[in-house]
């Protein structure tokens, strides 16, 4: 039977199952390659070098979310939009920590159509070319955060320390030194962090109608 011709987005798909049971730090092309049942070499026909794969993998994640249709109410799409990159995140977090440390892009047509999708609707909620760029980045501030806080809990736990951070501020936070952490301290460590990104979602999208 002969070999299935390898392309860059089988390339990327490959490396994404990788990087979400190993995580990035594991991610090689002699490791990649072996997962493909080809010679390293060969990647580079596809990926230029490791950085160009973080890339793509980045760009995968906006790809896979739906550009709704432009004559859609503008907060129906921002809202569509903000979901599924939270949905996409939350799915990948080894790749959205990449991409919030600067280490990757999501260079890529696909996802660049995201992007515009959501530029598109924050100019048709009536704001000018700079309150729209603030609202993006608010946007997508937003939904990175979310996805992160849901994914290593109250203030993100280092993967190297022993104790859980929820634990540490259990420990440490006392009625007469920090008050209202205390108090509200059983709220922060349960906290449903969808709910709270629905939210602050629905706030924002709020406030952007107001702009008009």
């Amino acid at each position: 039977m002969a070999r299935e011709t390898l392309t860059r987005e089988k390339v990327l798909d490959a490396a994404l199952a990788f990087v979400d049971q190993h995580g990035v730090a594991a991610l090689s092309m002699r490791k990649l390659a072996a997962e493909l049942g080809v010679e390293a070499m060969s990647l580079y026909n596809h990926v230029r070098n490791k950085g160009d794969l973080l890339d793509g993998l980045v760009a995968r994640m906006f790809e896979a979310v739906p550009v709704p249709d432009p004559a859609a109410p503008w907060d129906v799409r921002i809202r569509r939009l903000a979901e599924g990159l939270y949905a996409q995140f939350r799915r990948h977090p080894a790749v959205l920590r990449t991409l919030v440390a600067e280490e990757a892009n999501p260079r890529s047509p696909g996802a660049l159509k995201v992007i515009d999708s959501m530029l598109g609707a924050l100019l048709d909620a009536g704001l000018d070319d700079t309150e729209a760029v603030r609202a993006y980045r608010s946007l997508t501030g937003l939904t990175f955060g979310a996805a992160l806080t849901e994914e290593t809990g109250l203030a993100g736990t280092p993967l190297d320390r022993a104790e859980p951070v929820d634990d540490w501020f259990r420990r440490m936070a006392t009625p007469s030194e920090t008050p209202n952490l205390h108090r509200l301290l059983p709220v922060l460590t349960d906290a449903d962090c969808r709910q709270d990104f629905e939210t602050q979602l629905d706030l924002l999208i709020s406030a952007l109608g107001t702009r008009n």
